[in-house]
């Protein structure tokens, strides 16, 4: 397997993980209260939007030819980088779990990984 094609399937092992960790998200807003679950319909909304839009880019760049490579692979690095983060705002948006007082619950920095 030459580089191109690892990084492609790299990608897509993390794309897949990343779509994992929405459909988890969802289930929790299907059991989270109404006030919890206005917050998550937002944010999944947008995830999912970042996902479609980042699958979309990674299958363009699987696709292409080597001159379009460079210039697809930069599209692809910032619907990377949209999704990563989007991801990362909804997981702070996240309440805490029920058997945590949330005078207890870990906070997350700005800037820090979730």
């Amino acid at each position: 397997m030459n580089r191109r094609d690892e990084f492609i399937e790299q990608m897509k092992a993390q794309l897949d993980e990343w779509n994992a960790e929405i459909e988890a998200l969802a289930a929790r807003a299907r059991k989270a209260g109404a006030e919890a679950q206005s917050r998550y319909h937002d944010d999944l909304e947008r995830l999912r939007q970042r996902r479609d839009e980042t699958r979309r880019r990674l299958e363009e760049l699987q696709y292409a030819s080597e001159a379009a490579w460079d210039s697809l692979q930069q599209g692809l690095d910032d619907a990377w980088e949209l999704l990563r983060k989007a991801l990362r705002d909804a997981q702070r948006h996240e309440p805490p779990p029920k058997d945590v007082d949330e005078d207890d619950a870990p906070r997350h920095s700005p800037g820090g990984s979730p």
